[in-house]
Parts: structure tokens; sequence; C-alpha cells
């Protein structure tokens, strides 16, 4: 497991995501695989940045893991902001019209129908949030 912590700002994005571009590429994972990946993971960062923290900002760490045995990697999400568990809200009606649906919940849905699967935990006074997706046969 690898992992990196950055200022939870919209302005540290492009960073957070060439780490882990360079890490599934290391990996050699495929670009289709990837940009799911850059989907969940633009989404799921833009939100730390946007809502977890106060004006005073904070941090967020991305870990990074690879299970050889299956295929799967993982990217976990750690902030210190204000308890949210994004998979609580029902996923938005698709087949409505945007103005029948409503804001919101839209970038999480998009983000979950990337990954294969994704799991919020909250402990120790930290949002834990992990997206799992295979990117190799074996």
């Amino acid at each position: 497991m690898i992992e990196q912590t950055f200022d939870a700002t919209i302005a540290c994005f492009p960073q957070a995501s060439m780490f882990v571009d360079g890490w599934l590429e290391s990996l050699g994972c495929g670009i289709k695989i990837q940009m799911q990946i850059d989907l969940a993971l633009d989404e799921l960062f833009t939100n730390i940045a946007s809502y977890a923290y106060g004006p005073e900002g904070g941090k967020a760490t991305l870990q990074l893991d690879f299970d050889e045995t299956t295929g799967v990697a993982s990217v976990t999400f750690i902030d210190s902001g204000m308890p949210y568990d994004p998979l609580a809200k029902p996923d938005p009606d698709v087949t409505l019209s945007a103005e029948e649906r409503g804001i919101g919940g839209l970038g999480i849905y998009m983000a979950k129908k990337a990954v294969d699967k994704m799991e919020y935990r909250y402990e120790n006074n930290q949002n834990i949030l992990t997206v799992y997706k295979k990117i190799k046969e074996v």
C-alpha cells in the first residue's frame, strides 16, 4: 500500500490525479479502466475539497492498494472533515428529466457506476471511503 496526503483543495486535484494515474500505469492498467477510476477520483476528491471542511481547510489522504490474487485495485479517501456517508443517500432516478430529478446526487451515482464497489465507514473521527475496481484478469 502506498499513500499520499494532499491539501483538500480543488487546486490540488491535478496532483492527486497524477499520483493515482502514475500508480495505475505502473500496474499496467488499461486506459478505459483508468478513465473510470479517474471519474470516481474526480467526484470524490472534489466533494472532499468542496464540502468536508469549513474555511480553515484540511487534508485528504489517498491510500492505493492492489490485490494481486484478485486483480483488484483500491483507492481509499481519508479526511477529517464533517462526517458524511455519500452512500447513505438513495441513487437518483435517472429515468427522470433533470428538472424532475432535482439537484444533487448524480456525481456520486456516476462514481459508483464507474467502479465495481464502494464502501464507507467513519472511525477515529475520519471519513474513510474506498473504491474498488478490477484492473487485471488473474
